[in-house]
């Protein structure tokens, strides 16, 4: 046990190194290769800056899964088929593929592991004794809720440090779930995935300087939805069950009621679902006057609060309580967005001689890729 535990840390640390050694050889040739995001009125940062964080972060998985050296098929198909998406990703980067483009190829990825594998969402967890089987409805079910995953990731990358933070509560979710009597070898995947992620955000939060600033890119976010969505569906599907399927939603909580919100906002407009726009819930709260790092810490506290929440109610209360906590907890969410955006929208359209504070905003925030 523990020679396994120093093989996975000394993977993580060279997941580590090689993610920090792609972005110094990813930041130099972003210009040339047209990976830079350019700031418009939408995207409100102040320069162009290096799509290239999500290219990174999939270099130093790669190697420190390379380094452990493990047969595991199931992840050698995950990552070969995260490879096509953070392909496809750092194409729509440069330049910008339709909707329906993504999808299918994401569809296309999801059913090449689904078909390779035979892993699938087959059941929704025990409820009073029964299982309950989906049957051939699992691999639609699947489909969708992997490319929910991956959009819900891509419409949290819309401040500094977001979605990378958010990845990383998940990546800790799992080792909390994950019964240390059970190891779970599919887990480690997601913990070189956690390890990748850190030299990313020490350059995405600033903290190497203003000009090393880099944003993950739709590369980015594809492979933190995907790799986490596969993660979830194989520690809560496969056999021994490492995680009960009713805690898989508390890991990913709040990029799935963020998204959930949005889509119901959005529908309730008469938009398409897929309109981008800055009112998901980071932008809800900058314009309510909270700053961009008051925001992610806000955030990032309350995503990292939920799993524990959902596993008391899981384990104290049951399948049942803890699904019906989860949707109030859909439906609370939704309810503070609406008030908030409504708040925004009738500030906006006072009349212009009654004077108003208009929250300042941070001004090299990176753009929604939503």
């Amino acid at each position: 046990m523990i020679s396994a535990a120093h093989t996975v840390l000394s993977a993580c640390v060279v997941s580590l190194g090689a993610s920090a050694l792609g972005l110094c050889l990813f930041v130099p040739i972003s210009r040339p290769f047209g990976l830079l995001d350019y700031p418009d009125a939408r995207k409100r940062h102040g320069f162009a800056t290096p799509l290239v964080g999500g290219l990174s972060i999939f270099v130093g998985m790669l190697a420190g899964w390379m380094w452990l050296g493990q047969a595991q098929h199931f992840d050698d198909v995950v990552l070969g088929t995260a490879c096509m998406l953070v392909l496809l990703g750092a194409i729509d980067d440069k330049y910008g593929l339709r909707v329906s483009v993504r999808v299918v190829v994401q569809v296309l990825a999801i059913l090449i592991v689904i078909a390779t594998t035979g892993m699938y969402v087959h059941s929704l967890g025990r409820l009073h004794g029964h299982e309950l089987m989906l049957g051939w409805l699992g691999i639609p079910f699947t489909v969708l809720a992997v490319i929910g995953l991956i959009n819900a990731f891509n419409l949290m990358d819309g401040i500094d440090g977001l979605a990378g933070c958010l990845a990383l509560v998940s990546a800790g979710a799992i080792a909390l779930l994950v019964p240390v009597s059970a190891p779970a070898p599919l887990a480690v995947i997601v913990f070189l995935l956690a390890a990748a992620l850190y030299p990313f955000l020490l350059s995405n939060l600033g903290l190497l300087g203003r000009r090393a600033k880099v944003f993950l890119g739709d590369a980015g976010s594809v492979v933190l939805g995907y790799v986490i969505a596969w993660t979830l569906i194989a520690l809560s599907q496969d056999d021994p069950r490492r995680i009960s399927p009713g805690l898989v939603l508390w890991c990913v909580a709040v990029p799935v009621m963020d998204t959930l919100a949005v889509v119901y906002r959005r529908l309730k407009r008469g938009e398409s679902p897929f309109t981008p726009d800055r009112t998901h819930i980071h932008h809800l709260l900058m314009n309510a006057g909270l700053g961009p790092r008051p925001t992610l810490v806000c955030l990032v506290a309350f995503a990292a609060a939920l799993p524990f929440v959902g596993r008391v109610i899981h384990g104290r209360l049951g399948a049942i309580a803890n699904m019906v906590a989860f949707a109030v907890a859909v439906m609370i969410w939704t309810a503070f967005t609406v008030h908030l955006e409504r708040k925004q929208v009738a500030r906006t359209r006072a009349p212009s001689g009654v004077m108003r504070r208009i929250p300042h905003t941070h001004a090299h925030r990176p753009a929604s890729t939503d």
